[in-house]
C-alpha cells in the first residue's frame, strides 16, 4: 500500500471548516404557515490538522454524527465551505468523487455497514475497482489489508459479514476504509458498540495504522477516555455548536467551558472515595428546533448571569490554540466573572 505522509508543521491544516450549518425542515404547519427547522448544525468553525487526532465529544443529539456526515458530504449543507488541502470540496479543483478518495468513514454499526451479499475480499476491493483499479490489483490490496489489520487473507477473504464477530467486522470496515489509501479518516463510534477487550485491541490497531500511513483522524466518541487517549485534540460540542476546542490534556486538566467541566465530573470513578453524590449536569439539552437566545447552555449552566441570556459567546481562543464560546471567558464580555477589557496604553 502506498505509504503517502502527511507532515508538515502542527499549524498546516488539512480540512479547514468555515460556517458549517445543516438546518433540517420540517413539515409546513396548518394553513399555510411556514414549518419549524432542526438546527442540528449551526455555523461552526474548525480545522483538522495534518498528522492528528481530532476528538468530537458531546452529548446525544449536539450535532457529532451530523457533523461527520457534512464533513464526509454524505448529506449537502444549508451552508458553509469545506476546504481540503486548500482546494475547495465539491467545487471544480477538487470535485467529491476526489475528495471521497483521500476521505473515508467507518461507521458504528459494524454489520449494517458492510453488504451482506459480498464476501469480505469483494467488500473491500469493491472501492478501487470503482476507482479504475482491475479486480485482480484490487483483491491483491484487499488481501494486504487484510493480513494488515490482523485477519489472516485464508481464513476471512472468502466469508460473509455474519460469520464474523463485531470486532472482526470493524477490523473489516477499516481495511476497506483503507482501500482507497485516504489521508483522512472519520471514525463515528467505531468502537463503542465492542467489548472493553476488543474495543482496546482496535484503538491499538487504529493507532498502528496511523502512523504506518500517515494518516489524519477525526474521532467521534461518547467515551471521554476513549477520547483523551487517543486524540491531539478535543472539541467539544453542545446544541450544534463548539462549546471548546482546545489540545487534549489542557481541556481534560483545565477545562475553560462549564459544559465541559459538567461532561467530565460526569464520568464514573473507580475510587469509592471520590464518587459523584450530585448530578453535575441537570436536564435534558434544549430543543434544537427553537433554542435559547444567548448562550445555549445557559438554562443548565451554574455561572448563568443575566448577560447570557442576552448575547451569544463567541470562542475565545487562550494559550496554546485553547478556545471556549463561553462569556466568563471573554473580557469586557459583561459578565460578572468575565476580566475586564485592557486599556490600551
Amino acid at each position: 500500500m502506498n505509504k503517502t505522509m502527511d507532515v508538515g508543521g502542527p499549524a498546516q491544516p488539512l480540512l479547514t471548516v468555515r460556517g458549517l450549518r445543516k438546518h433540517f425542515p420540517l413539515k409546513k404547519a396548518l394553513f399555510g404557515r411556514a414549518g419549524e427547522t432542526v438546527r442540528a448544525v449551526d455555523d461552526i468553525d474548525f480545522t483538522v490538522r495534518k498528522g492528528e487526532t481530532l476528538g468530537v465529544v458531546g452529548e446525544s443529539g449536539c450535532g457529532k454524527s451530523t457533523t461527520a456526515r457534512l464533513l464526509m458530504q454524505l448529506i449537502a449543507p444549508s451552508a458553509g465551505e469545506l476546504m481540503f488541502d486548500g482546494r475547495t470540496v465539491g467545487g471544480r479543483d477538487l470535485p467529491l468523487k476526489d475528495f471521497r478518495r483521500q476521505v473515508q468513514m467507518v461507521f458504528q454499526d459494524s454489520y449494517a455497514s458492510l453488504n451482506p451479499r459480498l464476501t469480505i475480499e469483494d467488500s473491500i476491493a469493491f472501492g478501487p475497482m470503482v476507482h479504475g483499479l482491475s479486480r485482480r490489483d484490487a483483491l491483491a490490496r484487499a488481501h494486504g489489508l487484510l493480513d494488515r489489520v490482523g485477519l489472516a487473507p485464508v481464513r476471512f477473504a472468502g466469508r460473509y459479514p455474519h460469520e464474523l464477530s463485531g470486532g472482526q467486522r470493524q477490523r473489516i470496515n477499516i481495511a476497506r476504509a483503507l482501500a482507497l489509501q485516504p489521508r483522512l479518516l472519520i471514525l463515528d463510534e467505531a468502537v463503542s458498540a465492542l467489548d472493553k477487550s476488543v474495543e482496546a485491541q482496535v484503538l491499538n490497531l487504529l493507532l498502528d495504522l496511523k502512523a504506518d500511513f500517515g494518516l489524519t483522524y477525526v474521532f467521534i466518541s461518547h467515551d471521554l477516555q476513549v477520547v483523551r487517549y487517543l486524540s491531539d485534540r478535543v472539541m467539544v460540542m453542545y446544541l450544534g455548536q463548539v462549546a471548546e476546542l482546545g489540545p487534549a490534556e489542557a481541556l481534560f486538566d483545565q477545562p475553560l467551558h462549564p459544559y465541559t467541566r459538567a461532561l467530565l465530573s460526569a464520568q464514573p470513578a473507580i475510587d469509592p472515595d471520590h464518587r459523584t453524590e450530585c448530578a453535575p449536569l441537570a436536564g435534558d439539552p434544549p430543543n434544537p428546533i427553537n433554542p435559547p437566545a444567548g448562550c445555549r447552555f445557559h438554562p443548565r449552566c451554574g455561572m448563568a448571569a443575566s448577560v447570557c441570556t442576552q448575547r451569544a459567546p463567541r470562542p475565545v481562543p487562550g494559550g496554546a490554540g485553547h478556545a471556549a464560546a463561553c462569556l466568563v471567558q471573554e473580557p469586557g464580555s459583561g459578565h460578572p466573572l468575565a476580566a475586564p477589557l485592557a486599556v490600551a496604553a
